[in-house]
This record gives C-alpha cells, structure tokens and sequence, in this order.
C-alpha cells in the first residue's frame, strides 16, 4: 500500500515565505535515540527510496527538532472544498477529508507546513506522510469500517457494524508513570506521539470563530460580575489582554461584539497582520503613546473596537499602569500550555529574538520566561489591587507563574486546590454555562454554500426563540448571539457556526438540521463541539475547576464521554492528553456527527447528544453544583429515576466530628 501512496519520490519542496513557520522544538535524544527517530518515520516510506530520505530526515530533526516530512507536503494551497469534489468510497469519508483539510488551510492554520493549526503546538497529525496516508484510508473508507488513528498513525480499515464510528482517534495518551513534558516531547520527537490539542488533532476546528462564542459569553458574564446586572452590552467598559492566534485571535471581536473596548498585545506582527486583513481586529498600534490616548477617547465614548498592541503585554500593562489607566476585565491568553516551547514570549525579547533563543539556548530562554512571568504577575497585581476584574483564562497562566517560582498565588499553597485569582471556568462559564449544560455546539455547512449556513442559522434561531418560558438570561444571550454573527462575518474557511447550546438545544437543532437535510433543503452538515464542553474535559484548572468534591484529579468523565459517543454511533470520536492546558494537566474528548438525513442518524442523535451533555451534567450535580443539580431535576423530570442526585451532609455534622 505504501508503494501504491508514494509511488513517486516528490521533489524537493520549497517554502512561501508568506507563512509562518514553527520555531525549532527541544530536540533532548541522545544518539541512539535520533537513530531510531528517523528509522521511525522510515517506516511509511517505500524502502527503495530509504537512502535518500534518510539524510532528508536527519537534517529536518536537527535543524527543527521534528521530522515532518516536508516533501510529502501536496503542492500548492490547501483548503475546504465543497463535499462533492471529494473522492469517497461514502459520504462520513468525504466530509472528514473536509474538516481535515479546513484544519491546514493558509488563513486558518497558525504553522500550516509543520501541520500545527492552532495553540502553538497544537498538531492534526505528525508529519505529512500521515497526512496522505490518513487521506488515502478517507478516500477507500466504506460504510461497514472503522479508520483507527494513534496520536496521527492510520493504524489501518477495520471492519465494523454500521452504526459504529467511521474513525476514532486518539491524540498524546501518555502511560500515568510518563506522563509529563519532558517524556511526551522525547516522544514528539521520535515521532510516536501527537499533541493534537482539542480540535486540531480532532479535526473538528472551524477557525477563530470556534472560540468567539464563548469569549463573548465570558466577557458578558464577567462584565455582568463587576456590574451586577444581565446586560448584553459592555459598553463603556475595557477588557485588556494578550494573543492573536488561533484560539486567542477571537478576544477582540468577542470584546467588540460585546460593546466593550478591547485591547490585545501581541509580539508576533503577522498573526497582528492575519487579524487586521480579516476583520478581527479594527486598529493597530506599536506605540504606547498613540494606544493610551486611543483607548481612553473609545471608552469615554463607549465606542466597541478592537485594538491591537504590536507589543510584549508585559510592556502594555506596565504602560497602562504608569498612565493610571482603569483596566475593568484584565486577562491572558498566550499559549502558557507550552510556555518554554515559544508559547510565551519574554518581555525583554523581540518575537524574532524569541525564535532564536529557543533554536540555540533554551536553558537561556527558559530563566528569561520565568523572570518575565514574575514582572507579569506583578503588573496583573498591582491593577487588581486598583480595582481590576482579573481572571485566569484557562491558559495555564497562573500554573505556570506558580511553577515559575510564585508559590502564593496557589490557594493553602496547593494548585490542587485552584488559585487566588478566579479561573473563568470556576466562576463564570463553568456555574453560568456548563453546570447547566450549554457549551460549544457547532456545525459545518459541508456544501460551501453560504445559503446553507443561513438556513441553519434562522432554523436555530427560532428554536431558541421557543424556549422563552423558561426564562433564562443564556437563552436570550444565544438568540442575539446569531444575530451578531452574521452581521460580524465570523467565517473563516469553511461554512460554519458556534452556538452554545445545552441538551435539550443541542438535539432539537440537530434533529431539525437533519430534516433540512433530509429534504434536500440544505446540502449534509457536519456537527461537532469543542472538546472545552461540560462533559468533554476533565481539567482540574479549566474546564473541571468549579468542580470542589474532589474529583478533579479524575479523568472518568471525559474518558466515559468518548466511550459512550463511539457506543452510540458519532461518526468520528477523539480522546486526547493535554488538550488547552498541556499534557499531564487534562484529558479531553470530542466528536463529529455527519448528518446525512437519514432515519438511522435521527436514532443516533437522540440518544447521543443527551448523552454527551448530560454525562457533564450529572457529574457536576453529584458534585453539588447547585445550577448543574437544576439541569439535571429537569431532565429528571422528562426520565425518573435516570440520573443519581446526592443526599448533601449537614456542615455543621462534618465539623462537629474533626473539631
């Protein structure tokens, strides 16, 4: 089969200097160990062309600490294209080529020729000859198999029921007794494992819009927390923050839609560049002096705008403070997940100076990131203490300045136990949203046809506007939210949309989606979340950071989750180590359900967008969160007896025994 994939040996391939590329990874392998790296990726390489793609390999690991495989990278752009000029033995094999490809393209991928799309590291798969093979198994894939994927190797086509998932992955799964950086990078490097992040390696990301919806819903309710009210404008007020990339480029528009002032720094000027040509950002400043007077005029006249800082956010916060600036929400979202893999940049180095510190000295370049995290934390503190809403986005920030050495900011001095400052999960999206099950539903319009997505829009729309009288404040929020996205042209790629959503939303949209479908309304739509959902992740400081019985440390839910998604026929299903805060730190699990109109997807969807909400759902309310125990008492009510509710103790009982 191999002989059949790479029957030509390509030409040597050649760069755009228009794109970015990855700064070189930590190469820690001893001699034997690089020895049998390149034997590694030798393997899905036909043997008569071994002595030339040796030496090719070789160079690569030195020189960017990974081999990827560059010549095997297909010629010229690669993007979303409608289903139909898919070649496909079915349709589930069609649309996961789609979504694959949308992952990689130039406008959406934040490394596109090492394959990481976005969140620094974050990987569809290792090398490009994973990439062809895994396209090749798509292109043969029938309705009675399975295409296994392991931390981005096609494992092979294995016969299965219908009803089963046309393709499970798994993404960076590390043994307990390794799990940890320096281990999983040995790995990367040997080419044995892939940090797929949460939807790169998933294949369900659909852009920087995948992450707006939510970075709106959080910035509405933190504003709603300095503000006591349910509005859904900030107006007058300013959020301040840090990164333009694939997950963090959703902050300004998030903050714009919301009617808040919104200012970002970021060091690297073409991701700055990126944001501008698409919109998602208004104006760009690389001077203090132009910003600060810039940002002052937009909130004394409650203007919504999006500014970028072409700068280290070190540099803007210490700006803002001289300049007795008022900073209302105050975060970060720099890749701190990977914060000595380039994630994070050092406040006393250009992006450029960055780049190559990390290829020569990253003992050097590790000393300077802790020294810059620590004046960082500083600056958050000194504006908290002037009155600053600051919250801890889930970037591993605050984990990573206490690993840097500020051991105070961990609560009793045990980041088990969460830290001084709020993660946004424990007090806004995680008791507002997830508790009561609404989290990143989202769906692809496979076609390519704008109509599509405006027919889809509308049909959500109004199913939102049906739950009325139940009256709550994330249901009008949800409803105002697809107004705004159209009209702030979110998409980038391939026609798609987010919409928080929880059970009941999630499997009414989608049983009406498939009806469209199965109509010949619209052309098949993919469906999907994010792995960042109210059963998808267990992250003791993210996604699981509200949860206080305990339970943190497990990873039972999100692996439960996937398991039951494969059992009830999602058509691709992901599990995966790391995802969003780094490996070791979380493991979370995705899907993708193709709907094709069909009566059998009708059955699938019933049964399994309960599930995948509800499984969150219950943990939370067995944990005693209070919003999450309403959500279940009403699910309840539709099946008695199906969920278990805790009988919760008496405090004064429990003190009274350890007085």
């Amino acid at each position: 089969m191999l002989e059949e994939v790479f029957a030509k040996l390509p030409a040597p391939f050649s760069f755009d200097s228009r794109f970015r590329r990855a700064p070189k990874r930590a190469l820690h392998l001893s001699p034997k160990e690089k020895r049998l790296a390149v034997a590694n990726a030798l393997r899905y390489v036909p043997k008569k062309f071994h002595e030339a793609m040796a030496v090719e390999f070789a160079r690569e690991l030195e020189e960017r600490g990974r081999i990827y495989a560059y010549r095997f990278r297909p010629e010229g752009a690669i993007a979303a294209k409608p289903i139909e000029a898919y070649e496909g033995a079915c349709l589930a094999g069609k649309a996961i080529q789609l979504m694959m490809d949308n992952n990689l393209d130039f406008e959406i991928a934040l490394y596109p020729y090492e394959l990481v799309t976005y969140g620094e590291t974050g990987q569809v798969c290792q090398n490009w000859l994973q990439y062809r093979l895994i396209q090749h198994y798509l292109k043969r894939l029938k309705e009675d198999e399975t295409l296994v994927l392991q931390s981005g190797h096609p494992l092979g086509l294995f016969k299965s029921p219908r009803n089963a998932p046309r393709v499970i992955i798994t993404n960076g799964l590390m043994v307990g007794l390794y799990d940890n950086d320096a281990c999983f990078q040995k790995a990367q490097s040997l080419g044995v494992a892939n940090y797929g992040q949460m939807t790169a390696g998933g294949l369900m990301y659909i852009g920087p819009q995948g992450i707006v919806h939510g970075t709106y819903n959080t910035l509405l309710i933190a504003g709603r927390r300095i503000g006591g009210s349910h509005s859904d404008n900030l107006s007058g007020l300013l959020y301040v923050s840090s990164g333009l990339g694939g997950m963090s480029g959703a902050q300004g528009k998030a903050a714009k839609m919301a009617g808040a002032v919104g200012v970002v720094a970021e060091v690297d000027p073409s991701r700055i560049q990126t944001r501008k040509a698409q919109g998602w950002v208004d104006e760009v400043f690389d001077n203090l002096a132009d910003l600060i007077p810039r940002l002052k005029t937009a909130r004394e006249h409650k203007e919504a705008v999006a500014l970028a800082y072409q700068g280290n956010v070190v540099d803007l916060l210490e700006g803002l403070v001289k300049a007795a600036v008022d900073v209302d929400l105050l975060s970060d979202q720099t890749s701190c997940h990977a914060v000595y893999e380039g994630g994070y940049c050092p406040c006393d180095l250009s992006f450029d100076e960055r780049t190559q510190m990390l290829a020569h000295d990253p003992e050097g370049f590790r000393a300077k990131v802790d020294r810059s995290l620590k004046k960082h934390m500083s600056l958050v503190e000194e504006l908290v203490s002037r009155g600053s809403y600051f919250f801890d986005y889930g970037n591993s920030f605050l984990k990573s300045c206490y690993d840097a050495g500020l051991h105070h900011l961990a609560r009793e001095g045990d980041p088990l136990q969460g830290f001084i400052y709020p993660s946004y999960v424990e007090e806004l999206l995680g008791p507002e949203l997830f508790d009561y099950g609404y989290g990143p539903f989202r769906w692809v319009c496979l076609s390519g046809r704008e109509e599509d997505l405006e027919k889809t829009d509308q049909l959500a729309y109004e199913t939102i506007l049906s739950y009325k009288d139940r009256g709550r404040y994330q249901d009008q929020d949800n409803a105002l939210w697809l107004k705004l996205a159209k009209k702030h042209q979110l998409v980038v790629g391939s026609k798609a949309r987010i919409l928080y959503q929880d059970a009941k939303g999630r499997r009414e949209i989608a049983l009406r989606f498939n009806d469209l479908v199965r109509r010949g309304e619209v052309g098949p739509i993919m469906l999907g979340r994010d792995h960042h959902d109210t059963g998808g992740t267990d992250s003791p400081f993210r996604e699981t950071a509200n949860i206080k019985d305990g339970s943190q440390m497990m990873a039972e839910m999100a692996t439960q989750c996937f398991a039951g998604n494969a059992a009830r026929g999602m058509t691709m299903v992901a599990l995966h180590n790391g995802g969003g805060v780094g490996i070791g730190k979380s493991i979370n699990g995705g899907f993708g359900m193709l709907l094709d109109g069909s009566q059998e997807v009708d059955e699938i969807l019933a049964m399994a967008m309960d599930w995948d909400v509800m499984c969150g759902v219950s943990r939370r309310a067995f944990a005693g969160n209070p919003h999450a125990r309403q959500a279940a008492e009403a699910f309840l009510a539709e099946r008695p007896g199906a969920i278990t509710l805790p009988e919760t103790a008496n405090p004064h009982l429990i003190d009274a025994l350890f007085r």
